[in-house]
């Protein structure tokens, strides 16, 4: 049996085998992604309790949603971490989007604050948002997240929330649900 060095399908065992990729890996990107995400102050100590800290925070995502970094669905800043939902085009990893944020601010707080300590945990947690379910989901859980710590009695009230915000992206459509009656009407 004859097996060329560019498919190699059959092994000579007769067993599978896999084929070569002949693709960069670096340069296979996937489609928009859609990512809940968490990250910490260091050792979780409440930098971000006070305007001072959060209102520039709060530029930060805008500023690099703004340059197009990404879409902003949901945030809320808490005294010790940050949550956010955002879309991230194909030219954008979700680790690049965080060090973005993150480093982003870190400048803006030792240019306009003059904090010099470090202020991020190292690392962060993301969740992939696959649908419309996941999505709502995560919003809630985003919007809530002041009411649940006992920081206010209501979403309204936490100023450092994207609850009461109305320049929010809205859901990505590859994340709505789609009916059969609408693939069939006419």
């Amino acid at each position: 049996m004859l097996i060329t060095a560019e498919c190699q399908s059959i092994r000579e065992d007769g067993g599978m085998s896999i084929p070569r990729r002949h693709s960069d890996p670096a340069r296979v990107a996937a489609g928009e992604r859609t990512f809940f995400i968490t990250a910490s102050t260091w050792g979780k100590r409440g930098l971000l309790q006070s305007s001072r800290a959060a209102e520039p925070f709060i530029r930060t995502i805008y500023d690099y949603r703004g340059q197009g970094k990404y879409r902003l669905h949901e945030f809320v800043v808490m005294p010790d971490h940050f949550h956010v939902l955002i879309t991230l085009g194909v030219d954008m990893t979700v680790e690049q989007a965080v060090q973005l944020m993150k480093g982003g601010f870190s400048f803006r707080a030792g240019k306009e604050l003059g904090l010099k300590a470090p202020f991020w945990q190292r690392g962060f947690s993301e969740i992939r948002v696959f649908d419309s379910d996941a999505f709502e989901n995560q919003s809630q859980y985003i919007r809530n997240n002041p009411v649940e710590a006992h920081l206010v009695r209501t979403v309204e009230e936490y100023p450092y929330s994207s609850a009461q915000r109305s320049d929010l992206n809205p859901m990505p459509e590859r994340l709505k649900p789609v009916f059969l009656e609408d693939l069939y009407s006419v």
